[in-house]
């Protein structure tokens, strides 16, 4: 992962804006819609900045002056010399979808953007909403942490009740606290790869790793396959104990030829 994506909060926020013409009134358009407020480069409350200045060198000169203050800078259509990059945005509000390339392609973020919106209802942001609006009730439902977590896995899981890619109504979260059955518990998933290419996991195995609390493998089993698991899931380059730990954990096996 060449870049850490965030989220960052900009109402209210001055940011500065340097440039004119139609690469500026982009971002201006962007730090707006997103509750920021333009400055010029003379304002000292900021704490990040655009560049939008189509001649090279007046660009860097410009950023490196904002970077020299201790601004974070992106600089327009010049990702070598962003310190943060913009990606293309599937909004359904406070649902956000950010596709980024680290400034390789555009026109690519653009594509996958637009191939994700057909994708996502617009109920997927109130279903949001209404799970935010019920978390009392459901702390109350599932008191632990842990089971909560694996409540909700299951309700969000495809064909779940609470599937993002499913149409949703005002009574959906209500129902599923309601009905959801209760998750199930400590148990141990023994996967065979097809292979050490990330790209032949199946979609269950992709799904699992996104759940799993603990991840056991094969010495063998390399980075881009254990970077599909839950960014706070323990790995563990290992077999599994007799007795699994508390939650789901998986055990990912090589093919014999591999392992």
């Amino acid at each position: 992962m060449d870049q850490l994506p965030i989220f960052v909060n900009l109402k209210g926020r001055n940011v500065i804006l340097v440039g004119e013409g139609e690469m500026a009134d982009a971002k201006r358009r962007l730090i707006e819609r997103a509750g920021g407020i333009c400055v010029d480069a003379a304002d000292r409350a900021a704490r990040i900045a655009f560049v939008a200045i189509a001649e090279e060198d007046e660009a860097r000169i410009a950023a490196d002056a904002l970077k020299a203050r201790g601004l974070l800078v992106n600089v327009v259509d010049r990702p070598e010399i962003c310190d943060f990059t913009t990606p293309a945005i599937v909004d359904r509000t406070p649902v956000l979808i950010a596709v980024g390339t680290g400034g390789a392609s555009a026109g690519m973020a653009k594509a996958i953007r637009q191939r994700i919106e057909t994708l996502l209802p617009e109920t997927l942001g109130p279903l949001a909403e209404a799970i935010s609006g019920a978390r009392s009730k459901i702390r109350a439902r599932w008191s632990e942490g842990a089971e909560r977590r694996r409540a909700l896995d299951q309700g969000f899981a495809a064909g779940g009740m609470l599937d993002p890619f499913g149409t949703h109504d005002e009574a959906t979260v209500d129902n599923w606290i309601i009905q959801a059955e209760n998750p199930k518990g400590d148990r141990l998933i023994e996967i065979a790869l097809l292979s050490a290419d990330p790209d032949d996991l199946t979609l269950r195995t992709a799904r699992l790793l996104g759940e799993a609390d603990n991840v056991f493998h094969d010495p063998g089993v390399p980075a881009a396959i254990l970077n599909r698991a839950r960014a706070d899931a323990v790995r563990h380059a290992s077999a599994p104990p007799a007795a699994p730990p508390e939650g789901l954990s998986l055990f990912l096996r090589l093919p014999l030829a591999q392992g």
